[in-house]
């Protein structure tokens, strides 16, 4: 077993990262690539770790991350070389400094503010018609620098703020990219866990913004969970996740009650959700199978799902790509584990483009909902060194 800093200061661009507190792993090289073709990615990845192990491969895994849409590019991978370790653990030392002058960046809005604000307004119509219950939406923004940005210290900076968080970098280059093209982050929010016939998922949803001021903070987390607009988000997700994973799973617990947890960013309502798989061996419930089942979710899409997808391609400007898709691993014998693919970015070259969304119900103010997409900017505008331009 390696030590998580090791693995975290061999990563190299075109490399696979993953770590949580379950832990670490590295990936290294392309033993085969995953193809869905017409069927599902789950059933392409349990094609190929099948076909790696005959070929010799010891222990294979399926490593790489899927695309918002059910139609969108994927990133999934068999690599030849996989190194493991314990979790990333809090350090007394501080994340290195952005080997970069946060002066010297060009910051594109796509939608304005303004235009974001209209676009919630616009979901609240659809909301009052009946057309929705609720709707993410997202906006984006491109920063471009006078120089490459160095990702190996973009993902040591995300891991060493918040080594609580499911942090990831994943090489998701597609034909016509002008160079390499890596998607980092640092998820909060597990959407499933497979360990043998346990799984787990933590849907998130319902958020405010997690300040300096301590007392503050206690109001907010004791405002979060009196809210009612918040708690019907929550429990739109909660229920849909419980649901899901009632199909495969006997013995389905869920928290009667949702909880605060926080990000050094964010303080978001929670609920855990545990069951046992009524039929491990079965191929069609591997961790990323459970994953595809689940994704998407209400906490990056809506209710009803159909519709809200479509006011998402409708409302807004940029399509989402890789965000709130999702990023992990599968083994052979089905375990894994996947995230939604929030507070990440799209790296390329010297442009860096995020993504941030906010769920917008009845009773949702739209300054409100822009206020949250910036407060979760600042997860990778603090690794950047670019806190307060959002």
């Amino acid at each position: 077993m390696h030590r998580a800093a090791d693995l975290l200061a061999a990563y190299l661009p075109g490399s696979f990262y993953y770590s949580s507190a379950r832990g670490a792993l590295l990936a290294d090289g392309v033993h085969a690539t995953v193809r869905a073709g017409h069927g599902t990615r789950a059933g392409a990845a349990a094609e190929a770790l099948e076909a790696a192990a005959v070929s010799g491969v010891d222990e294979p895994v399926v490593v790489g991350a899927i695309g918002f849409r059910p139609d969108s590019e994927a990133s999934l991978v068999v690599p030849a070389v996989v190194r493991r370790s314990g979790a990333p653990t809090a350090t007394a030392e501080h994340p290195p400094a952005p080997p970069w002058d946060a002066g010297a960046w060009s910051i594109a809005h796509r939608p304005e503010p303004a235009g974001y604000v209209d676009g919630v307004r616009r979901a609240l119509e659809l909301i009052k018609t009946g057309e929705l219950d609720k709707v993410v939406l997202a906006r984006s923004l491109e920063l471009v620098a006078d120089a490459p940005v160095p990702v190996p210290s973009l993902l040591a900076r995300l891991v060493l703020l918040d080594p609580a968080a499911h942090a990831f970098a994943v090489d998701v280059s597609a034909p016509g990219d002008p160079a390499p093209r890596t998607l980092v982050g640092a998820s909060p929010e597990l959407l499933v866990s497979r360990r043998g016939p346990a799984v787990v998922a933590n849907p998130l949803a319902g958020s405010l913004p997690r300040v300096a001021d301590e007392e503050e903070n206690r109001r907010r987390v004791a405002a979060l969970l009196a809210s009612a607009k918040d708690r019907a988000e929550h429990a739109h997700v909660a229920g849909q996740v419980a649901e899901v994973l009632g199909r495969f799973c006997v013995d389905l617990e869920a928290s009667p009650e949702p909880v605060v947890v926080g990000t050094p960013t964010m303080w978001h309502l929670s609920t855990r959700v545990t069951g046992r798989l009524a039929d491990p061996a079965d191929p069609a419930v591997s961790a990323l199978a459970l994953a595809e089942a689940l994704h998407p979710t209400p906490a990056v899409c809506g209710v009803p799902a159909e519709r809200a997808t479509s006011a998402i391609a409708e409302l807004e400007p940029v399509d989402r790509g890789y965000y709130a898709g999702l990023v992990g691993w599968t083994d052979l014998a089905g375990d894994g584990e996947w995230v939604v693919t929030i507070r990440s970015a799209e790296v390329c070259d010297r442009t860096v483009r995020l993504f941030a969304g906010a769920g917008v119900v009845a009773g949702s103010d739209p300054a409100a909902e822009l206020a949250e997409t910036s407060a979760k900017f600042r997860t990778l505008l603090r690794a950047l060194g670019l806190e307060g331009v959002a």
